[in-house]
Parts: structure tokens; C-alpha cells; sequence
């Protein structure tokens, strides 16, 4: 079953970002496997990031990956809430 899951950090600006997805490219792993929809919004330093997983262990496969990067680059991920999808139009 697939998954969204929803950041919304208590702090994430354009800079913070690119330095985790940049990290992750030179890694070869960006957009990783699984993945189905990355979106990354707002303004300033409220950026959130929305996405859309194949399944929960897709996703949980990437977040270990992804944490160390994150505490690498000082980005507070904040309580991503993880939900079921209902329904995803291309």
C-alpha cells in the first residue's frame, strides 16, 4: 500500500535543502527507489516537503538513509506525519 508522508520542519530554508538533495545525488541515490512524488514548498525558511511512497518499507528503507544526512546538514526533519494514499493521478 502506498504512503505519504508530510515534513514540515520547525526550520528548513532552500540552502538546507539543496544540501541534503545535492548529498543525496552524488550518492546516486536521488530520487531514490520507491519513490513515487517529491514536492518541496513554501517560502523563506518554512520550506515543507511532501511525498509520496510506493509502500512503508520503500520509505523506511530511505530514512535510513536520509537521517544521517539530515544531522549532517543540521536539518531538524521536525514529526513527519506518514499516512495511507487513497488515490494518486499523475
Amino acid at each position: 500500500m502506498a504512503v505519504a508522508i508530510y515534513f514540515n520542519p520547525p526550520s528548513l530554508n532552500e540552502k538546507g535543502y539543496r544540501a541534503v538533495t545535492d548529498t543525496l545525488a552524488s550518492q546516486g541515490d536521488w530520487p531514490p527507489a520507491g519513490l513515487v512524488h517529491h514536492s518541496c514548498f513554501g517560502e523563506g525558511d518554512n520550506l515543507m516537503v511532501y511525498e509520496v511512497w510506493e509502500s512503508q518499507g520503500a520509505l523506511d528503507d530511505f530514512g535510513k538513509r536520509l537521517m544521517p544526512i539530515l544531522q549532517e546538514n543540521n536539518v531538524n526533519p521536525g514529526e513527519p506525519m506518514v499516512m495511507p494514499v487513497v488515490n494518486v493521478l499523475p
